[in-house]
């Protein structure tokens, strides 16, 4: 496997924890056990999902571009640059508001919504879906490091040093390396309003592959 390749798998694996269908149920804070979501709440989580996997295809695809021409260290700067951007542009497309966190974030302005702080808190490791008020839904689908993105967030002493030099030039205070293959780096996190309606085209999107 090439290291450009191997970059290029990590890509996706930063952003997007698997495509296809998620069963985890709706959490409703503060109430009774509820019956079974509503086809309402199902459309909500259909279109997190979806809106997380086509960003991560578009990320990816810039990171592969940025690869080829210019290598490794000038990827992390799309990171940085460009993945606010991407991620602004997928939630105005699918109509919500999305974006990456981690309780050891490289980024500081990753940190996560109000709304997702006290399960970042728990580490939680499963996805979870809350009902928000005024009729929102807050997806937060868990990220696990795969080998492949040991090279940035692996110990230090097993990432190459333009890559170190790269992250300490854009993220001074980068809290992300020292992982071990299969460790919960971090979450995606999705708010999608009350009304949510997804369109087949958007429910069978499968952009950005299994991460």
């Amino acid at each position: 496997m090439t290291y450009v390749y191997r970059l290029a798998v990590c890509a996706a694996c930063i952003w997007s924890a698997g495509c296809g269908v998620d069963d985890s149920p709706v959490i409703r804070p503060k109430s009774p056990p509820a019956d079974a979501p509503s086809a309402g709440q199902e459309a909500q989580k259909q279109l997190a999902l979806a809106a997380r996997d086509a960003m991560a295809g578009q990320l990816m695809g810039k990171l592969l571009e940025t690869l080829g021409s210019a290598g490794p260290a000038a990827a992390i700067g799309v990171c940085q640059q460009e993945a606010p951007q991407i991620a602004a542009d997928t939630g105005r497309k699918f109509g919500v508001v999305m974006g990456r966190t981690s309780r050891r974030l490289r980024n500081p302005k990753n940190a996560p919504p109000a709304w997702a702080e006290p399960l970042v808190a728990a580490q939680t490791a499963e996805s979870q879906f809350i009902a928000l008020p005024d009729g929102q839904l807050g997806a937060l689908l868990p990220i696990r490091l795969k080998p492949e993105c040991l090279m940035c967030h692996g110990p230090k002493e097993q990432i190459l040093p333009e890559v170190l030099a790269a992250l300490s030039a854009h993220y001074p205070t980068d809290q992300a390396t020292g992982f071990q293959s299969g460790d919960l780096r971090g979450w995606f996190w999705v708010t999608v309003p009350a009304s949510a309606p997804l369109s087949e085209s958007k429910a069978g999107s499968t952009d950005g592959g299994d991460g």
